[in-house]
């Protein structure tokens, strides 16, 4: 039926329109009704979207803030494990170095203290490689697969939250809607019983006290509307918080009723849902991978009491660009220069002066080819003091270890109590739902009796009128008890490893 009244809606908007755009070129109006259609029609289908249950949760899925967080989280994990894959891989740097030397410095060449500018490139190539590091990368690798697995359940914890939060948000909109239609229906009958009760009152068959009585009953009705509607207003943005919506208002579910059903969990002896929900809660296994990874921790802080050994490799080459020596030459200004005395006779010893001969340098390729050299060995750190960082490092992992079982421990025992909790309330919300259930016949019969005396006056509006309120309030309990049953029973099928919804994506 609602495609139908889009479709008509569509067609009388298609006559309307070309009705009033005759003098519009046929190019002109053929866009405009390709565009119009669309505008259109996404309007109306925007109007009339109802949200399913499982669509709620679904969309909560993806677009949750908090399970995006935790899926960030999970993506740090991943390039944690990266990190550590790297750390098998040997260090290789290069570097390279050009400067210049202005002013009063040595000259190469000559020795000579001198007044210029000089130019120096170096280049160089480093590798490192560990041999052995105490088992550290191997640790570490294991380690941030714990870390991936770890942020995993982390992930699926908080959808599983998101979930039960999404579920009970819809579940109240449900119970708000329902107990909306009661009030509803109660100011609509009263609203009929002070149209008679005036006319009988003007007819002076009924005293002016009762047309007060119902008059009150009426606005009293009127008062639990508004609460009654703000109540699903508040339960509506509740839930499209959840969805992360801003379209607050226009957001709604589907008109759905569920009904009360006996869950075959309920037969299940307590223990065995202990046990279901031992083997399946992700608060366990976020807990227990804790653990894990604490261990890995003490095993990654023993390891640096061992050695480690690492090779190295260094290349490296220069090349200057002041002129450069390419012979010698006696002095002519000075060609003999004494050098010593001949013991006993007093005779100078004398020898040649050379000069040497400038030229210009060699090429750039060509000196770093001459100018190359390597260097390569093997370096062994043996820890042996560093301020007992190390042990104390040590001392704190194992007290983390002991931290993250205890913290075990504690969720195994939350688990327990919380899944006793839950079977003892699923099955008192059951029990309270078939009392309601009892309260509102009696109620119906109590409220059929007096409207039967009132009939022939033998009880007046004001005794009629509280019959008739307490039979709407056992109304409004009986669907306060059914949605309360109903979540906690889906709670409790979800300990039993049930999911909440079938998600078919």
């Amino acid at each position: 039926m609602r495609h139908i009244h889009i479709n008509l809606k569509i067609e009388l908007w298609l006559k309307s329109f070309f009705s009033k755009a005759k003098i519009m070129k046929r190019t002109s109006i053929f866009n405009a009704v390709i565009i119009g259609i669309f505008l259109n029609s996404f309007g109306l289908f925007a109007q009339d979207k109802k949200w399913t249950l499982e669509e709620c949760v679904s969309y909560a899925m993806e677009h949750n803030i908090s399970i995006k967080s935790s899926d960030l989280d999970l993506q740090l994990s991943q390039i944690d494990k990266k990190d550590a894959r790297g750390a098998f891989l040997p260090t290789i740097n290069a570097g390279a170095n050009h400067s210049w030397n202005i002013g009063l410095n040595q000259n190469i060449t000559t020795g000579l203290l001198e007044n210029q500018t000089t130019q120096f490139t170096s280049a160089n190539l480093n590798v490192g490689i560990d041999i052995y590091k105490g088992l550290q990368n191997q640790i570490q690798l294991r380690r941030s697969n714990l870390a991936i697995l770890a942020s995993r359940y982390a992930v699926t914890k908080m959808q599983e939250d998101v979930s039960l939060n999404v579920v009970n948000a819809y579940m109240q909109i449900l119970f708000n809607k329902e107990n909306l239609k009661v009030q509803q229906k109660q100011l609509e009958y009263d609203s009929k019983q002070l149209e008679r009760v005036t006319q009988m009152v003007e007819a002076g068959n009924v005293p002016q006290g009762d047309l007060m009585d119902i008059q009150a009953t009426v606005a009293n009705d009127n008062q639990l509307i508004i609460t009654a509607e703000n109540n699903l207003l508040i339960s509506k943005i509740s839930l499209a918080q959840l969805l992360q919506l801003e379209d607050f208002e226009t957001f709604d579910i589907e008109a759905t009723t569920m009904d009360v059903s006996h869950s075959a969990v309920l037969m299940e002896n307590a223990s065995e849902i202990v046990k279901k929900a031992m083997e399946s809660r992700t608060t366990l296994k976020v807990a227990s991978s804790q653990v894990e990874l604490a261990e890995k921790d003490l095993q990654l802080a023993k390891s640096r009491y061992l050695p480690t050994l690492q090779g190295f490799y260094s290349f490296n080459t220069r090349a200057a660009y002041a002129d450069q020596v390419v012979g010698y030459q006696i002095n002519p200004n000075n060609p003999f220069s004494v050098i010593g005395t001949v013991e006993g006779t007093n005779q100078n010893v004398v020898t040649q002066n050379f000069s040497p001969l400038l030229g210009s340098p060699d090429d750039l390729w060509q000196q770093f080819d001459n100018n190359k050299g390597q260097n390569f060995g093997l370096s062994l750190n043996v820890p042996i003091l560093n301020g007992l960082s190390v042990r104390h490092n040590v001392e704190r992992n194992k007290v983390n270890v002991l931290k993250s079982k205890l913290n075990l421990d504690t969720e195994k025992q939350n688990v327990q109590r919380t899944v006793y909790t839950a079977f003892t309330d699923t099955k008192a919300a059951l029990k309270s739902h078939e009392a309601a259930l009892s309260t509102l016949e009696f109620r119906k019969k109590s409220y059929e009796y007096a409207q039967e005396r009132y009939a022939v006056g033998l009880i007046t509006i004001f005794d009629f009128t509280q019959a008739q309120t307490l039979y709407a309030n056992a109304q409004s309990e009986v669907l306060r008890t059914k949605y309360d049953y109903i979540f906690k029973t889906k709670i409790l099928e979800f300990y039993y490893g049930i999911p909440l919804v079938s998600l078919n994506n």
